[in-house]
């Protein structure tokens, strides 16, 4: 049987969930995505819709295909009936160990026997999540990048337990999804949230002390480096309340160069998370875009 056959659940319906549930459906699987926010799970169909609509426009996509990926896509509040029959969970919940093991605990006993149970986590242990089943062997980390849609990169993660034959059926997946996979064994912040905690953690310490401006900053790696994105834009994407969290928990395990800069605890302590608040580092209007100018200022922090 194709490995398209398999049904995906996707547990976590904010931004990194929408769009992963996308690359499975636009891929020919079908998936659900599971949120007990209902309010959440219809931003999600709204911006899924969006995106292929935007790809149809653009002669990316073709019409049919993406009125087919739509109907492929079903949303569900309760895990437990989500889980039924499920071959593969991909959880992108909240960046808090005890969620995460909850959502695998919950899930396991329902889903088809040895299905891969894949963590989208940027940091926390994937050995300690998979603690929370009987079969710790299933469990997988599967980092995807945001925006899914267009980044082509997943980790893949080892934990202590994780079996060889889990780690092909992840690769597999991914495969399918049109991704390029690399393996990493498990450390904290694995390869890419390690080095992207540092660079922004450090680009925050440079606009608090005055270096450059919030715009500048991010230009010069842009402009100097080739990123498609500065440390500050990136930030704002991710939420300033995820890369604290992240930041936290490497400085707990690799030490004082990973000690967040006060200027994220202050903006995460007032609220400014990023575009999912409508101010970060700048600020956006309604639709999302950036107001150009917005970028905090040294003289103000």
């Amino acid at each position: 049987m194709s490995i398209l056959q398999d049904k995906v659940v996707v547990v976590g319906a904010g931004l990194m969930g929408t769009g992963i549930a996308h690359a499975f459906v636009t891929a020919g699987f079908s998936a659900e995505l599971v949120d007990t926010n209902e309010a959440a799970l219809a931003k999600a169909l709204a911006n899924v819709s969006e995106i292929l609509d935007g790809g149809v426009r653009l002669g990316k996509v073709d019409g049919g295909a993406a009125a087919a990926a739509k109907a492929r896509l079903t949303t569900r509040s309760d895990l437990k009936q989500a889980a039924e029959g499920a071959a593969l969970l991909v959880e992108t919940v909240t960046e808090n160990l005890a969620v995460k093991k909850e959502v695998l605990a919950t899930a396991a006993p329902r889903m088809l026997p040895g299905a891969v149970m894949a963590t989208n986590t940027s940091a926390l242990s994937v050995t300690e999540i998979a603690t929370a089943v009987p079969q710790p062997e299933r469990v997988v980390g599967m980092h995807f990048f945001n925006p899914v849609h267009k980044m082509k990169l997943v980790e893949l993660v080892r934990g202590l337990a994780t079996s060889d034959d889990t780690m092909a059926r992840a690769r597999a997946y991914s495969d399918a999804l049109g991704k390029t996979s690399i393996v990493v064994n498990e450390a904290p912040g694995l390869t890419t949230s390690r080095m992207s905690a540092m660079a922004g953690n450090e680009a925050m310490w440079m606009l608090q002390e005055g270096v450059a401006t919030a715009e500048d900053i991010d230009t010069a790696m842009r402009l100097g480096f080739n990123h498609p994105m500065g440390p500050l834009e990136l930030g704002d994407l991710t939420g300033w309340d995820t890369r604290l969290a992240v930041l936290r928990y490497l400085h707990a395990t690799l030490g004082e160069k990973f000690r967040p800069c006060p200027l994220i605890v202050k903006m995460v302590a007032a609220g400014r998370l990023g575009r999912k608040t409508g101010a970060g580092v700048y600020r956006y209007d309604e639709n999302g875009q950036r107001i150009p100018g917005s970028g905090l200022k040294a003289s103000v922090l």
